[in-house]
């Protein structure tokens, strides 16, 4: 698959509250606002797109700030991040509230809104990113800290944007494919696109500037309130990086209306490696 196979959507670009923001759109519904991780950008959702469009949905696919074709000036804490989700929604013009899917870091900001901007949240739904109190406790256990070695590497300056840009973006697809279970939607055309906008002008910096933002926001974490929307979590069981049993139990302290679907045979990038059982899953979560 590439991007002009997936000749459903279409491309926007505006300023929204100061940033040039990139997004795809397809579908007519409620609108469904999909949110990419580390390292990729709306391609992420390649496999959900259509599906979700298909099943009633307005599907809505940002290139988050610092990502391909969005801007890429900072800061990167989660409170602005968010805060470019929410001007998103209310652009868009289909009401307050939209249905939050986030991945990785995606996920990172649907917990956020979930937590502090509720008033644009009407169901969330988080894929491989666990709740921030959660990462948080969890990066002081030794077994999720060896697993997240590369958020400490990532703190050193030009080293990161240097090594995932070389040779062309090679690192990157090898550790795209090297994250995955089943290969089947990992081949070098498929995974092209990421590869070109992680090369593309201050963006290997921009992308990594949300792993240097984070040190600053873990010791000083906003005051955290319970998550009332209705959530659901999914979690690929053989992600390497963020291990279901130091990261997800508990979770239900602070998420009233929580349900946790476990995802076997994939890893990290679940929406690529089992995109069925993913688009299952969100259609029926998003539809209720």
């Amino acid at each position: 698959m590439t991007p002009a196979d997936l000749d459903i959507v279409t491309h926007h670009t505006k300023d929204i509250g100061g940033l040039t923001m990139h997004w795809v759109e397809a579908g007519a519904g409620p609108t469904v606002v999909l949110l990419h991780g580390f390292p990729e950008m709306w391609w992420s959702w390649r496999h959900q797109i259509q599906a979700l469009a298909e099943a009633g949905f307005r599907v809505v696919v940002p290139d988050q700030r610092g990502y391909n074709d969005t801007g890429k000036q900072g800061p990167y804490d989660l409170e602005t991040l968010s805060g470019d989700i929410c001007n998103l929604i209310d652009a868009l013009g289909a009401g307050p509230k939209a249905r939050i899917v986030g991945h990785d870091w995606g996920g990172a900001v649907a917990w956020y809104l979930g937590v502090r901007r509720p008033e644009h949240v009407e169901r969330l739904a988080v894929l491989n990113c666990p709740h921030p109190l959660a990462m948080r406790a969890g990066l002081l256990k030794p077994r999720q800290a060896l697993r997240s070695w590369y958020m400490f590497f990532f703190q050193v300056p030009a080293l990161a944007e240097w090594l995932l840009t070389k040779d062309g973006a090679g690192n990157l697809l090898r550790m795209l494919k090297g994250n995955a279970i089943d290969r089947t939607n990992y081949s070098d055309e498929e995974l092209q696109p990421f590869a070109d906008a992680i090369q593309k002008p201050g963006a290997a910096k921009a992308m990594v500037g949300w792993y240097r933002a984070m040190p600053k926001q873990l010791l000083n974490p906003p005051p955290v309130t319970t998550i009332e929307v209705d959530t659901l979590l999914l979690w690929g069981m053989r992600d390497s990086a963020l291990g279901f049993d130091e990261l997800v139990p508990g979770t239900e302290r602070w998420v009233k209306n929580l349900k946790v679907q476990r995802i076997e045979n994939a890893g990290h990038f679940v929406q690529s490696d089992q995109p069925a059982k993913v688009n299952e899953a969100l259609i029926d979560f998003l539809s209720a």
